[in-house]
């Protein structure tokens, strides 16, 4: 029985990863540090450490206690935007926290490196995104993301670590942290829309995003150690049809039963459209994405409406103010 390592194990995606691994019947270690995720989001089957990537001593004593075949990667701090105003921040959790795992994982000898990198690392002007092109991130999250993958290239020629990266996209669902202000759009408004709060849109809301369920996401990386075909290489992972943010906001306030109307807020400088194609996942797992966003909105808004609103939580030590959006800022009020 192999056992697997999942980072963010806590967390949405990672914690729907470790129940596919269970399924799979690995042993499953989960290591969170609880900044984004949950305990309770921990299946009781797998062992649960709470502790941080980059803690090097914690990361060490891991591998230390527990013959990890596999290492699943999911641990990072996702804020694309807010990424720009916490750079020291974002690149110790999502650049130096992997290296700590890569480094481990050669040491021990592990048998594959799964990685959850992200679309960010493509940056603009580049649709629909497919995994051959050029990637050229605008902002330090995809700048992180990528310097990971680029890692990971050295450390398989140097030492033979294999690796496997997913790029997945604007995915949603249910152990979603709906608190997080600066990230995950479709927990945001269903939080916002429990309260009888309007949505908050940046700019026109025309931006466009193929929002992807949970499970069309887990499952495929879990299962990705066991696809010969899949080591060494780069899949993007996600929903194939793009809808503008105002047509999401839309879409959940009908499924919630409340017309709480949106807030426009200034534009933010970000990628305006980001969608990618399938076809590589689709030739190598055999998988198309299943959960049309309909569905994927009615079944996140049954778990929403169980746990309820969650006050939203700043963040608490941004490093650089200027630019910062005025609805990020403390104390001020968003425009109506």
């Amino acid at each position: 029985m192999p056992t697997s390592l999942v980072t963010g194990g806590a967390g949405f995606i990672g914690s729907h990863v470790v129940d596919a691994l269970l399924a799979q019947g690995h042993q499953v270690v989960a290591l969170d540090d609880l900044s984004g995720g949950y305990a309770d989001n921990v299946n009781p089957r797998a062992t649960f450490v709470k502790g941080s990537i980059t803690d090097l001593a914690c990361v060490e004593k891991v591998f230390a206690e527990n013959k990890i075949d596999y290492v699943y990667h999911l641990a990072a701090y996702a804020a694309e935007g807010l990424s720009h105003f916490i750079r020291r921040f974002n690149y110790t959790n999502n650049v130096i926290g992997s290296v700590n795992l890569v480094n481990a994982a050669v040491k021990h000898e592990c048998k594959c490196f799964v990685f959850t990198s992200s679309i960010a690392v493509y940056g603009a002007g580049q649709l629909p995104m497919t995994e051959e092109m050029e990637p050229r991130p605008e902002d330090p999250y995809g700048i992180a993301k990528y310097a990971v993958e680029l890692d990971l290239r050295a450390a398989a020629h140097m030492f033979g670590l294999n690796w496997i990266v997913f790029r997945p996209h604007n995915v949603y669902g249910e152990r979603q942290n709906i608190a997080d202000k600066y990230r995950n759009v479709l927990g945001i408004f269903m939080n916002q829309v429990m309260q009888d709060k309007p949505c908050s849109v940046f700019g026109d809301g025309l931006q466009k995003r193929a929002f992807t369920h949970v499970t069309d996401v887990a499952p495929i990386i879990a299962r990705a150690v066991e696809v010969p075909a899949a080591y060494g290489q780069v899949f993007n992972l996600g929903a194939d049809t793009p809808y503008t943010v105002l047509e999401l906001a839309e879409k959940i306030q009908i499924v919630m039963g409340r017309k709480t109307g949106v807030t426009h807020l200034p534009a933010r400088k970000e990628v305006v459209d980001a969608y990618s194609t399938h076809a590589k996942v689709q030739r190598v797992f055999g998988h198309t994405a299943q959960v049309d966003l309909d569905t994927g909105i009615r079944r996140m808004a049954e778990w929403a409406r169980r746990i309820g609103p969650r006050p939203q939580t700043p963040f608490g030590d941004i490093e650089i103010e200027r630019n910062l959006p005025l609805s990020w800022q403390k104390n001020v009020p968003p425009r109506k």
